[in-house]
């Protein structure tokens, strides 16, 4: 049997907690032996799930870092704003890891997700023959993004990072996944913030929804996102991101509506991030790639895919089955996708995506003494590519302007 992972994590809210729960459900692969989190309710709640020694508790992650290694991984799952976001970071994690022989693995969650490893299996395999261009949409939700991108932690550029970044850094690195080996080598983007700005405020409405006269016209209510459910008996994500005090009940999500920023009027908030935004690629070869991120959308998450080859179309949405029409024989194929027979509710997100990322990722640390990647668990110097052309994307002035790379990502 291989051994038990032990681990640390670092940041304990939604993401941390998470990840952590694959010790929950399986403890003979991993156990977590520490958490670091500047919140007592956040670190202390991880504790009490993992039964984690006190010493092993820190307020600091940097405290963690001055003791003698205790842990055979860490989890990082801090929030943007402390995450290395720049080119220059990216190859600063790229060279100490190497230098320092540990393994790096990006939670880029979709690549190990199965529907994208079904795609890539039939690309390799040459299903559609070369592949001429990919269509790819990331349906962002309209509530979802009033919670994240409006209200919440990610609806600031200064304070955390820009949207292309934070939300679909995941679709970059699928489409970078997909060409293979194809280099990224221009880049065109172009985004906006609609409609979550001061201007569109209805006549009538107050700065909080619950002293709203129109907030039941208001499709972005927060009695509607987060009281409805809780008056239901829902207490989990996103009506768990609401309340900070660690209680959750319906008296602590009203008091949060009414003093804390999820409570907010979106009409009023300090957002600035882009609800709408397209990147276009092109690749070694002449191969191209479009994709679009966006906010007003009925689904959550559910995304779409079209790749166009030179022997066949591809079509995938969700979580499959992957489509594959052909040219020569004018049939149109479905491929199931290999999933889990069981994955723990915990481990949900991402429609499951989560469990995968987690299972390969303890799987990698188990592979070997030198604890090298797995075949799904690729390295960062694929990862970085991704990362790069999300950066180059978002820069204000490439937002209007094709930039035309000196050498290939």
């Amino acid at each position: 049997m291989p051994p038990c992972v032990t681990v640390l994590i670092i940041g304990a809210g939604c993401r941390g907690k998470r990840y952590s729960y694959f010790a929950v459900h399986f403890p003979n692969r991993m156990k977590v032996v520490g958490v670091a989190d500047p919140r007592a309710f956040a670190r202390n709640d991880l504790q009490k799930i993992h039964s984690i020694d006190k010493k092993n508790v820190f307020n600091d992650w940097k405290v963690a870092t001055e003791r003698e290694r205790f842990a055979d991984a860490v989890i990082i799952a801090t929030p943007d704003r402390l995450h290395k976001v720049t080119p220059e970071d990216c190859k600063e994690i790229v060279s100490v890891c190497a230098a320092n022989n540990v393994m790096l693995a990006v939670c880029h969650v979709l690549r190990y997700y199965p529907a994208s490893l079904k795609i890539k299996e039939l690309l390799d395999a040459g299903a559609i023959g070369d592949i001429c261009h990919i269509q790819h949409l990331e349906p962002v939700g309209f509530w979802h993004f009033a919670h994240s991108f409006v209200r919440g932690n990610w609806r600031n550029e200064a304070e955390s990072t820009f949207s292309l970044l934070a939300k679909s850094c995941h679709d970059i690195d699928l489409i970078n996944f997909w060409m293979g080996d194809k280099r990224c080598l221009k880049v065109s983007s172009f985004g906006s913030l609609s409609h979550f700005t001061n201007e569109h405020k209805p006549k009538g409405a107050a700065s909080r929804c619950l002293d709203c006269s129109v907030e039941q016209t208001c499709p972005y209510s927060a009695k509607k996102i987060y009281l409805q459910r809780a008056e239901k008996g829902y207490f989990n994500w996103p009506v768990s991101v609401v309340c900070n005090s660690g209680v959750c009940d319906i008296e602590a999500v009203t008091e949060a509506l009414r003093s804390g920023p999820y409570g907010r009027c979106v009409y009023e908030c300090d957002n600035d991030v882009v609800s709408n935004q397209v990147v276009n690629m092109e690749f070694e070869g002449g191969a191209t790639a479009a994709f679009t991120m966006m906010a007003f959308t009925e689904r959550l998450g559910t995304r779409k895919t079209t790749i166009y080859g030179t022997k066949g179309e591809l079509f995938c949405a969700g979580g499959g089955p992957v489509q594959v029409f052909d040219f020569c024989t004018r049939e149109k194929t479905a491929y199931p996708t290999n999933k889990s027979a069981f994955i723990p509710s915990h481990l949900m997100g991402h429609d499951g995506a989560d469990y995968y990322l987690m299972d390969s990722f303890i799987s990698a640390l188990t592979v070997s003494s030198l604890c090298q990647p797995c075949h799904k668990c690729r390295d960062f110097h694929n990862n970085r590519h991704s990362i790069k052309a999300a950066m180059v994307a978002e820069v204000p002035l490439f937002r209007h302007l094709i930039h035309h790379s000196t050498s290939p990502f």
